[in-house]
């Protein structure tokens, strides 16, 4: 049979989010402009052993709104709670109403990059204490990284595509960029898609410092996280949800949707290099950007905005800043770029659906988000990287990227919305 499938476009046309700096999109965004950071003293448990003692908390939360009850919050692990809390947000904010809409055409791509570490480390000791008998009919529903997904999807009955992703720090960028694929392809009018982690326990913190990949500025947990300054020491550890609605560019003009911006690119590469560290000089990333920048049809010089992923680590900033040379040539230097990780912390699975929100809000707002603490820039990060202030531009294109162990790159590009 003959088909007569046309590529669609896909827009953006709802944000939500639970944070470090805020359990809302406005409340975060709205700190995020005005330079506050997230980062604080761990208060979920007595880091006083660790090496690291700082992380980025999600403070005052509670989910109870896109819950059907408080029992089902109690069999949900933290980490899903809040992609649903955040999932629910976005629904609002879209305005979308699922009474009128069909529930097969609406899809959920909600991925975590280690989901219910909290449930894990729990069940684990009871296990020791008590003995098998006596572990929950409901650990491994709490603790399965696709729970977040599944859940939303049952809790608001839409049967469309409903996939997990995970791919380490890369995880909602790669949810992002298949939901995008799946609303072009015809597959789905309205996706879902983001990513959620909360991995603020003792194991999370314990593995992260065996590794050496923590900031140790316990003293100063408001500035230990410093992309691309000379002084940076690692990542801080973040936790919370970022959830958009991508819909298919006609459905949501038939409903007279908000539209925040156009999704028009995705980029997804493996550096096929190293578990932990980037290939050299940021080669993975760079092919990366170049995908994206291929499906969009845009050139280089169209580009305002990089929201880089930006940890604070000191390998990781460098090749970043060379995969970005090296991509855009000389228009780099005209490019901003900033890391909002100084703000947030590192949320893993969940930054860079945090960052994509972000970047809507900049496309839409022309304001772009400042990169904290970045008090004497590192000679081998020598772009510009809007040092703690926010600025007010014009923002026609931007690039969302995430890069996660493994060697996982994606790259998202979105621009103003033009009918």
């Amino acid at each position: 049979m003959a088909s007569n499938w046309t590529e669609k476009r896909v827009v953006v046309t709802g944000l939500g989010m639970v944070s470090p700096i805020g359990n809302s999109l406005q409340t975060s965004w709205e700190n995020l402009l005005a330079g506050k950071c997230g980062i604080d003293k761990i208060t979920h448990f007595d880091a006083a052993a660790f090496d690291c003692r700082i992380a980025a908390e999600v403070k005052n939360f509670d989910p109870i709104a896109a819950f059907p009850s408080p029992k089902e919050i109690r069999r949900t692990d933290r980490y899903a709670q809040f992609g649903i809390y955040a999932g629910h947000q976005a629904l609002l904010d879209s305005g979308l109403d699922l009474e009128k809409s069909n529930r097969d055409e609406i899809g959920v791509f909600i991925g975590s990059g280690i989901g219910g570490l909290y449930t894990t480390e729990e069940q684990h000791k009871v296990f020791l204490a008590k003995g098998p008998g006596r572990l929950s009919p409901f650990m491994i529903p709490m603790l399965i990284l696709n729970m977040a997904s599944g859940l939303f999807s049952m809790y608001y009955k839409l049967r469309g595509p409903n996939v997990a992703t995970c791919s380490a720090c890369a995880t909602s960028t790669h949810a992002l960029g298949e939901a995008w694929r799946t609303l072009k392809m015809g597959d789905a009018k309205v996706m879902f898609a983001g990513g959620t982690e909360a991995t603020i326990v003792p194991l999370g913190i314990g593995g992260f410092c065996a590794m050496r990949a923590m900031s140790t500025r316990n003293d100063e947990p408001e500035k230990s996280s410093r992309p691309f300054d000379v002084g940076r020491d690692g990542f801080v550890m973040g936790e919370g949800s970022g959830v958009l609605v991508l819909e298919e560019l006609e459905h949501a003009k038939a409903r007279g949707a908000k539209i925040y911006c156009e999704i028009v690119g995705y980029g997804n590469t493996a550096d096929a290099n190293h578990m932990t560290a980037p290939s050299p000089e940021g080669e993975g990333a760079a092919r990366c950007m170049k995908m994206a920048l291929r499906h969009s049809g845009l050139n280089p010089s169209d580009i305002s905005y990089i929201n880089a992923h930006g940890t604070s680590t000191p390998q990781g900033d460098i090749c970043e800043t060379q995969a970005i040379k090296s991509v855009f040539g000389d228009h780099a230097k005209k490019l901003a770029v900033s890391s909002t990780k100084g703000a947030t912390g590192h949320m893993l699975g969940a930054a860079g659906a945090v960052e994509m929100a972000f970047c809507a809000k900049a496309i839409e707002t022309g304001i772009v988000p400042p990169t904290i603490n970045l008090d004497n820039p590192d000679p081998q990060c020598d772009l510009d990287y809007v040092p703690h202030t926010a600025r007010e531009m014009r923002v026609s294109a931007i690039i969302n990227n995430s890069f996660g162990f493994g060697g996982h790159n994606a790259s998202i590009i979105a621009k103003k919305f033009v009918d």
